[in-house]
Formats: C-alpha cells, structure tokens, sequence
C-alpha cells in the first residue's frame, strides 16, 4: 500500500518514550529518532496531532502518593508534557518540517493556548501541532486528553505508542505466555481491565466511536506502516 488509509491522526506519546535508555528527563537522540517518524508520516500528506505525557520527569498520580497534593502534582505533570513538546517541536523543525507547541495552560510567550479553530488551521496548513498541557485539569491523565482532543480535531484514529507491540490479555513482560489481540472491543478492554489507555480515555472513544491503534513505536517505520493500513498492533474499537 502506498497511500494512507488516514488523512488526519492523533499520536498519543507517553513521556517516557523520549528519555530512551537514560531513565530521565529527555534524550536528543531518541527525540530525533521519533520526529524522523513523525515527518516521514507528514510528508504522505498525513495531517499529524501529537498529545505528549509528562512521565519521564513527573507523574502526579505518584508524586500524589507520595505526599504531594494531588491537585498540585498533576499541575507538575502537565508542566512536565510542556517540556516535552518543546523538545520534540524542536527536533520536528531541525528536519524541515513546520511545527506549532499548543497548550492547554496559558504559557503565550513559549507557546499558543489550545484553540480548537486554530489547531484545526495549522493541520490544513500541513503544520504538526504537539499538544501539551493535558486538559488543563487535575485528575485527568493525557490519555483522556488524547481522546479528547482527537475528538475535538475530528481525528480519525487514536494511534497509542508503546514499547509493545499491542494488546496483550497479560504484561508479556512478566508471562511469556500472553496472548496478544489483532483486535479488540472497548467493552472488553474495560472488562478485563487492560492497560491500553485509562478508562475515562476508553469509554470517551467508546462513546464516540473513535478507534485506537495500539502499537510498538521502537520499531523503526511501524508509524508509517500503521497510516499506510499494514496489520500492525491491536486494533480497539466496536
């Protein structure tokens, strides 16, 4: 196959993606290595939205654990995504390719606050935007701010990035046994309680009938096998 089977994505990128082997903060190489990714995508025409996690420098739920007010540990955590997209906005444009930092905290000097028109612009304008911020909102992970705002940009697919090569009914990690699912529904994702994405995230795309794609983003060229609509991952939908 040579020509997308989507024309609009949201790529939903976990903060610990781009720290690579280092165990903190922000790996140049692995950035450079993922925007390559990201910019082989766009240049098939593909309009590319990217929701950033926060993980490799803080996690409020954890921090929260550990004696830190919840509601200030997940303002933290969503500083932390901002970080991260100004990392990766700037590997994108050391490749050629033109970038916007969107953010759902108002940070006007460093980057543009989340405007759902205006997004929508820079992807018609074959801009990538990075999605920082989370919601904005305490007590929601940036997986329910990928599904909300895949939602809100009329994305046609969620394309969760992991460092599996799916959905498994087990950590394949921990049983070698595992089975892993070529496809899978929402309702049996929330039943049997597997790690795709948190279940506020799950029942949003279940509402609005939107799909994710689970796949292995540490394999070079997987990203552009998935929008080229090659079987790769777990499919989640109806």
């Amino acid at each position: 196959m040579s020509e997308p089977v989507f024309h609009r994505i949201l790529l939903k990128l976990s903060g610990e993606a781009l720290m690579g082997d280092q165990g903190f903060g922000v790996d140049p190489t692995v950035a450079h290595r993922i925007a390559s990714e990201i910019r082989e995508v766009h240049q098939l025409g593909v309009q590319v939205a990217v929701v950033v996690g926060g993980g490799n420098f803080i996690r409020g739920v954890a921090a929260s654990a550990n004696g830190i007010d919840r509601v200030v540990a997940d303002n933290m955590g969503m500083l932390a995504t901002v970080i991260n997209g100004l990392a990766l906005q700037d590997a994108i444009e050391k490749l050629g390719t033109a970038t916007r930092v969107v953010t759902a905290i108002e940070m006007r000097e460093i980057a543009e606050p989340f405007i759902r028109r205006r997004v929508t612009r820079h992807l018609e304008k074959r801009r990538v935007v990075v999605l920082a911020g989370g919601t904005g909102n305490p007590y929601f992970s940036t997986d329910t701010a990928a599904a909300l705002r895949a939602m809100e940009i009329k994305a046609e697919v969620i394309l969760k990035a992991t460092k599996v090569d799916g959905v498994y009914d087990a950590d394949p990690k921990k049983v070698p046994t595992a089975t892993r699912f070529d496809k899978i529904s929402y309702i049996d994702v929330l039943s049997q309680g597997l790690a795709v994405m948190d279940t506020t995230a799950i029942s949003m795309c279940m509402d609005n009938n939107l799909p994710i794609i689970v796949f292995n983003l540490n394999v070079p060229g997987n990203l552009k096998r998935v929008v080229l609509g090659e079987k790769v991952g777990s499919l989640v939908s109806r």
